[in-house]
């Protein structure tokens, strides 16, 4: 098997994992921080020491058992997979609040992953820049898609229009979309979808504060009744 190929079946925790090391071993560098261990990444990502090994075996990278990872070897080598050698235009279809949102937080992040375009539907909207990047009428979406030769949407329309600008996304040639909607949407296979539901995520951290109140409440309880038996003597 090719090494391209072992690269393809990556499993999708790992590339998520392997994004996040990126992002940590970047502070360090800065940090003027040459080489770090296994356990040390774990710590900073609040996983295994084991899966760090596992992770990067997986890529076929090993540090050494004195000095660990070269940081500035595995930046490069993350980036090498990672990262497409051209680079990749994205364009984000809704400029509400999330999509301003957004394109602050990631425009100049990434040299390789370059928001190029926004769209709206909103005639107060179109025609304006935010951050320097210009927004479209989402009318034109593939015209302005094939131009700039976008591969990437983020989809932060109502939830209502989710499905329908997927569909445009589509047949404008899009290979990848990331919805940031509540909705669930469909594509064709070819073309790879991640959807981030942030109404879950909030009632699975909700979900998980109750349970820790319920724990605390539970041991408030034992202790008062252990209280109340000791004083029976």
């Amino acid at each position: 098997m090719k090494a391209s190929d072992t690269l393809k079946q990556l499993p999708h925790k790992t590339i998520e994992r392997l994004s996040q090391y990126r992002r940590a071993l970047l502070i360090c560098l800065e940090n003027k921080k040459d080489h770090i261990f296994s356990h040390e990444i774990a710590k900073i990502q609040h996983i295994t020491p084991v899966q760090v090994r596992r992770d990067l075996m997986l890529i076929g990278y090993s540090g050494t058992l004195r000095k660990g990872y070269n940081i500035q070897e595995l930046i490069d080598l993350i980036s090498d997979i990672i990262d497409s050698n051209e680079g990749i235009n994205v364009a984000i279809l809704g400029m509400g609040n999330l999509g301003r949102a957004l394109l602050n937080y990631f425009s100049g992040k990434r040299h390789k992953l370059s928001i190029v375009a926004s769209f709206d539907v909103n005639p107060d909207k179109i025609g304006k820049s935010f951050n320097n990047i210009p927004c479209h009428n989402i009318t034109d979406m593939e015209k302005v898609i094939k131009r700039e030769n976008i591969e990437i949407g983020i989809i932060t329309v109502p939830a209502s229009q989710s499905m329908a600008t997927a569909k445009q996304l589509v047949k404008s040639g899009i290979k990848g979309i990331l919805n940031y909607t509540p909705k669930p949407v469909e594509v064709p296979e070819g073309v790879y979808l991640e959807e981030y539901d942030m109404i879950t995520t909030l009632e699975k951290v909700s979900f998980y504060v109750k349970m820790e109140n319920e724990r605390a409440a539970d041991q408030v309880i034992q202790r008062k009744d252990q209280g109340t038996a000791a004083s029976d003597f």
